[in-house]
């Protein structure tokens, strides 16, 4: 058995504090470069991190075994250790990943507006890096790769904190990083790692780190985001625990409804974009219930059910007033009956983590009801919740997925990691 390293245990806190502080000084200072150069830099770096990545392909999966091994030994959930595995596949999406993000067009600069004023006056809207930004997460470890490659992308400097979970794997992903950004010639304090798993680190960042952090990106459970959003001194992009919603309509093809409700759930559970909750009109009990209830157990899931299907489907197990605001990630499914798709938007208004929901149907006016009025983040039609996914969008990846409605919603690319300034061109104007 190998023992996971707790670099924390070697340094009081005033020493924790002090090392923050330097990481903060030298994420702002990396910052200011990175803000500068050009685009095809940036590329290179990425294009240098995702092939050091397949280059250390073997460090990183003994790394994982050592964090795979400590989980078991923690009696981590089977969705947990799904969350935190990593194989040849996953390392190579990872470095592709790293890949699709270089080939992405540079956010930094961009002009999002113009107009001329009557005065003369030319005024555009200019896309910039937002600073620094702290990122803190937890048991996915293909995060450090994502999250770091994202925020370089948009000219920002990271400050990576991951979970003691998932610590010896991050760190050999980070040190891939960090020989991509030397290779090209970049400060390696442009991406960085907490050395610690010490939790009052999380607390160092979440007051600034004496005003070098810009931003604050938690992903993790709804225990992780909620200390963030109550804590933090600094902006924070939310992304809130994944309840959600798959609705089946009386309209729905029935195989369709299958195979999306299938994949929505058991697809991977322990991702945020499983589905939590199975909703079916009334008026296709007897047509669509039993067969996608079906289809459910035998890909091994368990079914809590309300009253309704409980009396109709003798598999179903009671389901508690708390089901419905469970996200399990795990091989469950809450399951109700609803009025139409009236029903189902009153249901998911009132459950939702306002993360993302989806309608099957072939009826356009359930679809534009469904779309209008319910105000998740992602809403899909006759797709599979599970393509709530940054790389599915064609964003390379995502460094969470944002349910808050300010800056950044839904999946959070290179494009949600800017701000943006005014450039105004004057030929002498002076306001009376």
């Amino acid at each position: 058995m190998h023992d996971t390293i707790n670099v924390s245990n070697k340094i009081d806190g005033e020493q924790l504090r002090v090392q923050m502080l330097d990481l903060g000084r030298k994420a702002h200072k990396a910052a200011k470069i990175l803000a500068t150069i050009p685009a095809g830099l940036k590329n290179t770096a990425l294009i240098n991190m995702s092939d050091a990545i397949s280059a250390n392909q073997e460090k990183i999966l003994l790394a994982n075994a050592i964090d795979m091994e400590n989980g078991r030994n923690s009696n981590m959930t089977a969705a947990f250790l799904d969350r935190l595995k990593l194989d040849s596949d996953r390392i190579r999406s990872m470095a592709d990943g790293l890949k699709e993000i270089a080939a992405l067009a540079d956010p930094v600069g961009r002009i999002l507006a113009q107009w001329d004023r009557p005065n003369g006056l030319n005024i555009k809207r200019v896309s910039t890096p937002l600073g620094v930004i702290g990122v803190i997460y937890e048991s996915r470890p293909n995060v450090t790769a994502d999250a770091g490659a994202l925020c370089f992308k948009a000219g920002n400097a990271v400050i990576l904190r991951g979970g003691s979970d998932s610590y010896h794997t991050s760190r050999q992903i980070h040190a891939c990083m960090v020989t991509g950004l030397k290779q090209a010639g970049l400060p390696e304090d442009a991406i960085q790692m907490v050395p610690s798993t010490d939790r009052a680190a999380v607390g160092e960042m979440l007051k600034g780190l004496d005003s070098s952090i810009d931003v604050i990106v938690p992903r993790g459970g709804k225990g992780l985001v909620a200390r963030v959003q109550q804590d933090a001194r600094v902006p924070v992009f939310a992304h809130l625990e994944g309840v959600c919603h798959v609705y089946v309509d009386k309209s729905a093809d029935l195989q369709m409804a299958i195979d999306i409700v299938v994949n929505s759930k058991m697809r991977r559970t322990g991702i945020c974009g499983s589905a939590e909750t199975l909703l079916i009109d009334k008026n296709a009990v007897e047509t669509h219930m039993r067969p996608i209830l079906a289809a459910l157990i035998a890909a091994d899931c368990s079914i809590r059910a309300d009253e309704t299907i409980q009396k109709l489907y003798e598999k179903a197990s009671p389901a508690t007033s708390k089901d419905w605001t469970t996200e399990y990630l795990d091989s469950i499914i809450t399951a109700g009956i609803v009025d139409g798709v009236e029903g189902a938007v009153s249901h998911i208004n009132q459950y939702s983590s306002n993360h993302t929901d989806a309608i099957v149907c072939e009826d356009p006016e359930a679809v534009t009801i469904f779309f209008n009025q319910i105000d998740s983040a992602i809403l899909l039609h006759n797709a599979s919740t599970q393509f709530a996914d940054g790389g599915e969008f064609g964003m390379g990846a995502e460094i969470g997925i944002a349910t808050g409605k300010m800056h950044a919603r839904g999946p959070v690319g290179v494009e949600q990691l800017t701000s943006f300034k005014y450039l105004v061109e004057g030929t002498g104007q002076i306001r009376p």
